[in-house]
């Protein structure tokens, strides 16, 4: 019998050679695989060797024939292409056995995939082989406990006690056994940050402790690095919350110090601890009598830190203090915590909006500089973009938190949908993003690229946005431009280098929200009037690419708009519609359930009504639309952009248009994919 469990060995089932030599490859990554294509010889080497996992081809993978194979055996059945075949044969295996399934890897994404769960199959194996091993260690007990007893007449009844004792022990053990491979399971299917969190109470159960609380490490320009809490004393936080329980990482306080050293603190008498700090006495709503902190580790560095107050006993619920047992066990879950972090991939994107957080945004934008850089564009320009959300607090106010966090990933859809795919966007805090635009001509074009930002999302229709001071929901924008001549050095450009220049934006959108004017007032009707949802430039004399002008201007120029609430679609269909001149045929730029968007010869009055023919693949809908807007194109002075609004659409018509508009997400969906 092997003496290490970390000593891994697998085998193979299976009588394709092709497929046996796929999966032999990726086994021996993992351990010692070894390979056969018959049953009987595969029950011998699981006879004689101890086989941590076992992958059948489907082919071979009745239970029938493995009914003497050790429970502590991990199962995956595979197969090459009938994923049904393989997970109605995994039903039929008894309970007691841990049974996967995957296909077999066609490619390297497939193998990946395929690593992963042979990975969490020896992982099982493995604890169930240490489970064995203990439970092996109290029979050994029991057993000596059995031949005292024959032997001391006279200590039977202490006997008795200590034999119950010791079972009660491996009661209590199973069932935390049980406990922890739910938490791990959670981990392992956590798909989005509130399955992840989703553990607290599992881990609070596990532990007996009175609460708990999970940190991610942040950085910004005004607190440096600090720790961001996911959940705060069991309750998980949204976005405004969070920033009244941050913790700067210089503070003298438990979690900081964790985070800031990368060492555990078990403090049995927190009360009287200095690393008590005001925050756990004014918020935790009890008395902190002992903390246990583990650092979340990702590759030597701390990404966060998991806290749990206040041991007490499981059957007396006395208080008790947190044993090396529970940093263990603390510890165990934070590897995992860490490994679900970086599969959802938290450190580089925004758990909220899915967007770059900031130190990634600005990594990315240095590699793009030094790249042009390398291939000598020396007149490559580069804007740095604000935006802030109008009247954000307002809607949080009337809406709750909730809707203003499903707020903000609409706004990051839509603003994802806007920019270019050489541009970088980024949040930034709260409701400010941050853009890097590329490759512009100067800070007018830079201009004209927010301004379609900005109008489109004026234009898309939000949930509650009836509410605010506009009756609308908006953004406002500030823009500054540069040059590598703004720089230094390529070499040596960092982050303290790009802050200066988003500075600049920062102060273009204090202009663009009149944030001068609201700070002289103290008048909120007042407030509410002031106009915001704009774009303002911030002009730098020095810089000879852009114009020679000192200081912050707003940028005019406007686009013909309409406002639909349903959801555009940016298709190209053809269209029919009548004139003076007789039936005119054209293309939609986008299209929705209440209008389109066409290029047009002619302009047309608002509130003119046009006879409309649309073909929608082998479809035709017949009905009319009244002009929003017609106005001429920027790029080309004979062509105009007219809007129209549906009227009096049928019921078969709106059918036609909901269905084509499933197939273009269907379409999309398997593009993606």
């Amino acid at each position: 019998m092997e003496s290490s469990l970390s000593k891994s060995s697998l085998l193979i089932l299976n009588n394709k050679p092709e497929e046996s030599t796929v999966l032999t490859k990726i086994c021996n990554l993992v351990g010692t695989a070894f390979s056969t294509t018959e049953t009987g010889s595969a029950l011998e080497l699981l006879k004689n060797k101890r086989i941590h996992v076992l992958l059948i081809d489907s082919s071979m993978a009745d239970y029938s024939h493995f009914k003497s194979l050790p429970s502590s055996t991990s199962i995956i059945i595979t197969d090459y292409d009938q994923d049904d075949i393989i997970i109605k044969l995994s039903k039929q295996w008894p309970l007691v056995y841990y049974v996967d399934t995957h296909m077999v890897p066609k490619n390297k994404e497939e193998a990946n995939s395929f690593l992963r769960t042979l990975k969490t199959a020896m992982d099982h194996a493995h604890l169930k082989l240490s489970l064995k091993q203990k439970k092996e260690k109290l029979r050994e007990a029991l057993t000596e406990i059995q031949e005292i007893k024959t032997v001391i007449n006279d200590s039977v009844v202490k006997e008795i006690e200590d034999r119950l004792s010791l079972q009660s022990r491996f009661i209590l053990f199973r069932q935390e056994k049980q406990k922890m491979e739910r938490i791990l399971k959670k981990l392992y299917a956590a798909n989005d940050i509130t399955s992840l969190i989703d553990i607290i109470h599992d881990v609070k159960d596990i532990l007996h402790a009175q609460g708990i609380s999970i940190y991610l490490v942040e950085e910004s320009q005004a607190l440096g690095k600090y720790l961001k809490p996911l959940v705060w004393n069991d309750s998980i936080l949204s976005h405004p919350e969070m920033v009244k329980y941050t913790i700067p990482l210089g503070k003298h306080d438990f979690a900081a110090i964790t985070a800031r050293d990368g060492t555990v603190i078990n403090s049995s008498e927190a009360f009287q601890d200095p690393r008590l700090t005001q925050r756990y006495i004014d918020q935790l709503g009890y008395r902190l009598e002992n903390i246990l902190c583990v650092p979340i580790l990702a590759e030597e560095s701390v990404i966060g830190v998991i806290e749990v107050y206040n041991k007490y006993s499981h059957q007396t619920r006395e208080k008790k203090v947190f044993s090396q047992e529970d940093h263990r066990i603390l510890g165990l879950i934070s590897e995992h915590v860490s490994i679900a972090i970086t599969k959802l991939n938290l450190i580089q994107y925004d758990a909220l909006t899915g967007l770059l957080r900031p130190d990634p945004f600005f990594e990315k934008i240095i590699q793009k500089i030094k790249l042009d850089g390398m291939r000598r564009q020396e007149d490559s320009a580069y804007a740095i973009v604000m935006g802030d959300v109008d009247w954000f607090k307002n809607y949080n106010d009337r809406n709750g938190h909730e809707a203003g966090n499903k707020l903000l990933r609409q706004l990051s859809l839509v603003m994802k949908s806007s920019i270019r795919e050489e541009d970088l966007l980024c949040r930034y805090g709260g409701e400010e993003f941050l853009f890097f635009l590329a490759k512009i001509e100067d800070i007018k074009d830079a201009c004209r690229l927010t301004e379609r930002i900005r109008q489109r999302i004026e234009e898309h229709y939000f949930e509650n946005e009836e509410n605010q001071p506009r009756s609308n929901l908006t953004m406002s924008f500030g823009v500054t431009a540069f040059t590598k001549t703004r720089l230094d050095s390529l070499e040596t450009l960092s982050k303290v280098d790009l802050i200066k220049i988003v500075n600049e934006a920062d102060m273009a959108l204090a202009e663009a929200k009149q944030k001068r004017v609201a700070s002289s007032t103290h008048d909120d009707r007042a407030e509410r009037m002031i106009e915001k949802n704009k774009v303002c430039a911030f002009y730098q004399l020095s810089d000879q690419k852009f114009e020679k002008i000192d200081g912050i201007k707003p940028y005019h120029e406007r686009y013909a708009s309409e406002k639909r609430e349903h959801k555009r679609f940016y298709t190209s269909t053809l269209l029919v519609y009548k004139n003076s001149h007789g039936p005119q045929v054209t293309k939609t730029i986008n299209l929705s359930l209440g209008g389109l968007k066409i290029p047009t010869t002619d302009q047309f009055m608002n509130y003119q009504t046009l006879d409309l023919i649309l073909i929608l693949g082998n479809r035709v809908c017949q009905m009319q639309g009244e002009i929003v807007y017609s106005s001429k194109t920027k790029n080309n002075g004979s062509l105009f952009h007219t809007g129209l609004q549906f009227k009096n659409v049928s019921l078969d018509n709106k059918k036609v248009l909901e269905e084509y508009f499933s197939s273009l997400h269907a379409g999309s969906s398997k593009t993606a994919h």
